[in-house]
């Protein structure tokens, strides 16, 4: 590509980003990149100065790091580390310090002096705080500043902890944390009550003075966020625009968190473009929403004024395109999840015939199947399909431990009043209650409580399944391994979870796998979960077992997220009967009403975000000039 043709394709963007793609080659790049600053300044004889970030982003450059240290020789003896940040109040040697997440992904497996490590100091008192503050500032300038500065990126924009109205001179302090920062680090702290409400963190001033910055940000969870930092104004309500002022920073990102910059989002915007089917689909549906028409009322203007005029001279006119997509999105809706038999299916998104399918529904947690397609679930099993529903794990860390005291004691009161001993029972009950009395945030309960938790979310999903129609045959609780280590972080996948689904698969045949395909679930459970289920069919085709050819996978959403409409290839309506029939299933879910464990950063309860979800999308078809429905239920299709 030519200079001017890259000048004209990230016109939007007012700083340099590099786009990788995927994360380990970004990291195992910004990793070499840290590597030759070191050996550069170690032949002449100078120190380097690195200023290093924690969380989820960097831990694949540090893991490169130490590989490089180990298999290459690279030494950090001359390397000299401020850390930006650390909770307020903290020790170190707590799980969630970043003492520890710096030892545990770095430092110990180097050769640093530890003198040379700098983090600030959680366990301070309030009044000498600022004290502190001042002497990390000139311990860093009497080094000469940092050499190449470190950064993730929070969703509200924070570097460092440098929340919104941060000022962009600011220096090392204590400062008050997001509420949606505190959420997001809430899994790690085992409820956002648990977070600290403060932290001490390098200032923007601070990090703007390194020679320098390099911010990283992968999956789509970032997209946004990156999207306002790259091409939004410079604002105190997103610190990370202040880095446009800086003429030595870089962002470095997957593709995934660079999705919503114009280059890749709405490319017709800013270069000329191949028009191909999933193209075209989507900058219809885009303009169609951008001027505020339905489909079918777009002209040959519209398209010209917003960077369309290619298309409509490449495949126009107009209206044709228009007519076009218009029957592609009205092809995708259908009240037959299944396949409508005796019907001509080449124009629907499933197969008329088998007439009777068998179909799994894979759901991760215990809920996500009536939360995500509980209509189409109901539906699937009101037009006689075969349907089976696999749980995939316990769900048992998303569990109130005040709901373990009440089953407990009902289990106590049910075992009296039938005359049975309830001595044993007491025993447990008085030792779990002194456990959670005493109990540290995130640490991991006691195999009973954690049985218990696994009970409950086991008994409402029987319930939820139940009333969407199936026998208790076809409920089928699988318990993956990588899931039961008690603790928020989670066992490596190994071949016995792959293992124990390729065995259901097999026993059911299915025509139709339904899995969960919203990746943006902040526990990560949705991917893993969804990654053995194509790990396991792709085994079970290697191994001749062709009716793994007729099987199709379809990914559900809508406990955290939806497909954007020109991703839906079928959308299952559901009238105002059905949406109250799920909710109903939904509530079953006892112990995750009203205020889940793990909310994530929508606040809502689940059957609110579901309902408005699949309202939003019913309302997104309709203003496209498509029927008007309650509500929808959307699918795409994966080719495994």
């Amino acid at each position: 590509m030519s200079r001017l043709n890259l000048l004209e394709e990230t016109r939007y963007e007012k700083l340099p980003v590099t786009v990788f793609p995927d994360q380990h080659d970004a990291s195992r790049t910004v990793a070499r990149r840290i590597a030759e600053l070191i050996r550069r300044k170690q032949q002449n004889g100078e120190k380097t100065v690195l200023g290093l970030a924690t969380g989820a982003t960097p831990v694949g450059v540090y893991a490169e790091l130490v590989r490089l240290h180990r298999e290459e020789g690279l030494s950090f003896k001359d390397v000299i580390t401020f850390n930006l940040d650390e909770y307020y109040p903290m020790q170190p040697t707590a799980k969630q310090s970043y003492v520890t997440f710096m030892n545990e992904n770095l430092f110990d497996h180097i050769d640093i002096d530890r003198n040379n490590i700098n983090i600030p100091d959680g366990t301070l008192p309030l009044e000498e705080i600022p004290a502190f503050c001042l002497e990390y500032e000139r311990k860093i300038e009497a080094l000469g500043g940092l050499d190449l500065q470190v950064l993730g990126i929070g969703r509200t924009g924070h570097i460092g902890f440098n929340e919104p109205g941060s000022a962009p001179n600011s220096g090392t302090r204590l400062v008050t944390l997001d509420d949606l920062t505190r959420r997001d680090a809430s899994r790690d702290f085992g409820g956002k009550e648990n977070v600290p409400t403060k932290a001490i963190t390098m200032g923007i001033g601070t990090i703007f003075k390194a020679r320098e910055i390099v911010l990283m940000a992968w999956n789509g969870k970032k997209a946004s966020i990156i999207k306002k930092a790259v091409e939004g104004e410079i604002s105190s309500e997103v610190p990370a625009t202040y880095l446009q002022l800086s003429d030595n920073v870089e962002f470095v990102l997957d593709q995934d968190a660079a999705s919503e910059l114009t280059r890749f989002d709405t490319p017709w915007l800013t270069r000329d473009c191949v028009w191909d089917e999933q193209l075209t689909k989507k900058a219809v549906i885009w303009l169609s929403c951008e001027v505020g028409k339905p489909i079918l009322k777009l002209t040959e203007e519209d398209y010209n004024n917003h960077g369309m005029a290619q298309l409509a001279v490449d495949r126009g006119p107009a209206y044709n395109i228009n007519i076009d997509i218009f029957n592609k999105l009205q092809h995708t809706i259908t009240g037959w999840p299944g396949g409508k038999p005796n019907a001509d299916d080449s124009e629907r998104p499933e197969r008329a015939l088998p007439a009777q399918k068998r179909a799994i529904v894979f759901s991760p947690h215990p809920d996500d199947d009536v939360i995500s397609m509980g209509g189409t679930f109901i539906r699937l099993v009101d037009q006689g399909h075969d349907v089976h529903v696999a749980y995939q794990t316990s769900g048992n860390t998303a569990v109130w431990d005040d709901d373990v005291l009440r089953y407990m004691e009902f289990a106590i009161d049910f075992n009296k009043s039938i005359g049975d001993d309830s001595g044993k029972l007491t025993s447990i009950y008085e030792e779990m209650r002194s456990f959670i009395e005493q109990k540290q945030p995130n640490q991991v309960d006691t195999p009973e409580i954690q049985n218990v938790k696994a009970f409950i979310r086991k008994s409402e999903a029987i319930a939820g399944a139940r009333y969407a129609g199936l026998e208790d045959d076809h409920i089928h609780f699988q318990a993956l391994p990588f899931y039961e280590s008690g603790k928020t972080k989670k066992n490596p996948v190994t071949d016995a979870d792959i293992e124990l689904t390729m065995q259901l698969l097999q026993e059911v045949k299915p025509h139709q796998v339904f899995a969960a395909g919203d990746f943006e679930d902040p526990h990560g459970t949705h991917i893993v979960c969804f990654n053995i289920i194509v790990e396991a069919l792709r085994r079970l085709r290697a191994n001749g077992e062709t009716w793994v050819n007729d099987c199709w996978l379809w990914m559900y959403r809508g406990a955290w997220h939806e497909f954007e409409t020109h991703e839906i290839e079928m959308a299952v309506p559901l009238s105002p009967q059905e949406v109250q029939r799920k909710k109903a299933a939904i509530f079953k879910h006892q112990s995750q009403k009203d205020t889940p464990v793990f909310p994530g950063d929508d606040a809502r309860e689940f059957w609110v975000r579901a309902q408005e979800r699949n309202r939003e999308t019913a309302r997104r078809y309709d203003r496209l000039g498509l029927a008007d429905y309650e509500a929808m239920e959307a699918f795409v299709r994966f080719k495994f």
